[in-house]
């Protein structure tokens, strides 16, 4: 099958897709408000620098530890509730955040958005569910750019109701998530189909081994992204000068590429050249580009390695979750997408201490240039796991 019909033309979108992608979308515009002000606002209740690490890492342990669970609770009950559910929790986090009035309540607010971020696993595993398989890439890679749209105007909205006061935007992203939550009772539809219970009763780490080879590789490469993401703003004020703004502006132009190559080529490049293989050549342009800019001390260097990074990530993500949705089956599809979650999470934990670590000890280039590293030993390893070739359930 080519995602195509007869005479060529692209299949239509399944019923109710659209739906979930805005449901993402919006999910990630709360997350884009709360994110860029959060270090500031602890500032106000007497948090110092490493108590602001921690205020972050408090979320990425908490969706760890929630991510397989909910995912394989939506794989008994179904993804809607479980959808429901984290979005609730969501503006829950969202609302005590920003009703704080001490350090604790602001760990508290995160601990419980964090255990509510299973809703985008979840989503990933409901947008299997309804797509021919021929229709996942595509369908895959235009919900990866929902998370780009989400990015792009999250900081926007947020910054406009700072204007308000320091607790505004929190109270913004709480109510966004509960709008969120009762137009996805109102209108998201039920994606899991009645078929033959889990494989396994109670949760446990998967035991097939593509799906513990791809939490290994998603684990390696989100902890060279966001040690690229933590350090890149130092790197940039001590190589190149750049302030705040101009630093936002490069993420922003991250974030446009991302949008997109995810939104549009993804699903064409797939078709041609194929999921696994897209995969590994995506981690190679990631290794490429991040060397790229460890080294760079001029524009047009900077400019090239940070392109080669955008492109790569843009068709290295959606296409792992591609390979975790063949490797995981039907039946336990909501699990495995929560565990890979779990890995992202775990190292958004250990990536920017480590990297802020690797800054001041080693030198300004060493985030960078490590992470290309990493992300180049990851390549290696798919290709030497056979991730290169196609991978499904019965063949793990």
């Amino acid at each position: 099958m080519s995602g195509r019909g007869e005479r060529g033309e692209r299949t239509p979108f399944p019923k109710g897709y659209w739906t979930i992608w805005t449901t993402v979308a919006l999910d990630l515009v709360g997350f884009g408000i709360v994110v860029p002000i959060l270090g500031v606002y602890a500032e106000r209740f007497g948090a110092s620098g490493y108590a602001v690490g921690w205020l972050f890492a408090t979320f990425s342990l908490a969706q760890f530890v929630f991510a397989p669970l909910l995912g394989r609770l939506s794989d008994r009950i179904g993804r809607k509730p479980v959808i429901v559910i984290s979005l609730i929790g969501t503006a829950i986090g969202s609302f005590v955040t920003g009703a704080a009035g001490a350090l604790w309540v602001l760990f508290l607010g995160r601990a419980i958005d964090g255990a509510s971020g299973a809703s985008l696993s979840v989503a990933q595993a409901a947008v299997a569910d309804m797509a021919e398989p021929a229709q996942r890439p595509r369908l895959v890679g235009m919900l990866g750019a929902a998370f780009g749209v989400g990015f792009v105007l999250g900081p926007a909205i947020g910054g406009l109701a700072s204007l308000g006061g320091p607790h505004v935007p929190f109270y913004v992203a709480g109510a966004l998530a509960t709008i969120n939550a009762v137009a996805a009772i109102i209108r998201l539809p039920e994606t899991k189909r009645a078929a033959a219970p889990p494989r396994r009763r109670g949760f446990a780490f998967p035991t097939e081994p593509a799906l513990r080879r791809l939490a290994l590789l998603g684990f390696l490469t989100t902890f060279a992204f966001v040690a690229f993401e933590a350090t890149f703003s130092l790197f940039g004020s001590a190589r190149f000068d750049l302030t705040e703004g101009s630093t936002a502006a490069v993420f922003l132009g991250i974030g446009l590429v991302l949008v997109l190559i995810q939104g549009g080529g993804f699903g064409r490049l797939a078709e041609r050249v194929g999921v696994p293989t897209l995969y590994t050549m995506g981690l190679g342009a990631v290794a490429v580009g991040l060397v790229v800019v460890g080294i760079s001390k001029g524009w047009p260097l900077l400019l090239l390695g940070l392109l080669f990074v955008s492109v790569g990530q843009g068709v290295a993500s959606p296409s792992l979750t591609e390979l975790v949705n063949r490797a995981a089956g039907e039946e336990n599809r909501g699990e495995a997408m929560g565990f890979q979650q779990s890995s992202y999470a775990m190292a958004r934990v250990f990536g920017p201490p480590l990297a802020g670590s690797a800054f001041d000890r080693m030198g300004v280039w060493s985030p960078m240039v490590l992470g290309g590293v990493i992300t180049g030993v990851a390549a290696l390893l798919a290709v030497g796991w056979g991730m290169h070739r196609p991978v499904t359930a019965s063949a793990s």
